[in-house]
């Protein structure tokens, strides 16, 4: 008689994934931000790494992995490193709770590499014109909005981006960094 009773059994793989894709930001100004959305008391400040976006959450085929991996490695041989400049706050009340560090530089950089990012196996549309910056607080109380507006209002953070990272959401909900992408295009 055979029981297999106690043979492990393997799970099915996922038939898709959630990913992001991001200018992470470099340190100290990374833990600054950590900091800052666990002052707050937003429920992201340990589980999404400081960045700015270039492609929100995005669920995908884990089949067109491949064809995403050399897509975003093709957008990052076309566009040169820069520098980025964060400062001052804003807001997107009363569309969204959410308060932001301003990218005073590096905009229009931002801009050309998330529209190309988001063409090919990536397309998509956006809900709300795109915008760069960084996330300080969401999803929290009123006043702890007006303090992250107030507390980070001169801020002034200036480096260099010298690539973008692919995140992958884990089951958790936490996002682990899939690849980054040096870029190495001609400077314009």
């Amino acid at each position: 008689m055979n029981d297999d009773t106690f043979v492990p059994r393997r799970s099915t793989p996922p038939l898709t994934a959630v990913l992001g894709v991001v200018v992470p930001l470099p340190e100290p100004w990374a833990q600054l931000f950590v900091d800052w959305r666990g002052k707050v008391g937003d429920p992201q400040a340990n589980v999404v790494p400081p960045h700015v976006t270039l492609l929100p959450p995005t669920e995908v085929p884990v089949a067109d992995r491949a064809a995403i991996s050399a897509h975003l490695a093709e957008v990052a041989r076309a566009h040169p490193s820069f520098d980025m400049h964060l400062a001052g706050t804003g807001t997107f009340s009363p569309v969204s709770d959410v308060v932001f560090v301003a990218v005073a530089r590096g905009i229009g950089n931002c801009e050309l590499l998330a529209n190309d990012v988001r063409q090919g196996p990536l397309a998509r549309t956006l809900s709300f014109p795109y915008h760069p910056h960084v996330t300080v607080a969401h999803d929290v109380p009123a006043d702890m909005l007006e303090l992250a507006y107030s507390g980070l209002a001169d801020l002034s953070a200036e480096f260099r981006v010298e690539h973008f990272t692919e995140f992958e959401q884990t089951p958790g909900g936490a996002w682990a960094i899939a690849r980054e992408y040096p870029l190495t295009g001609p400077p314009r």
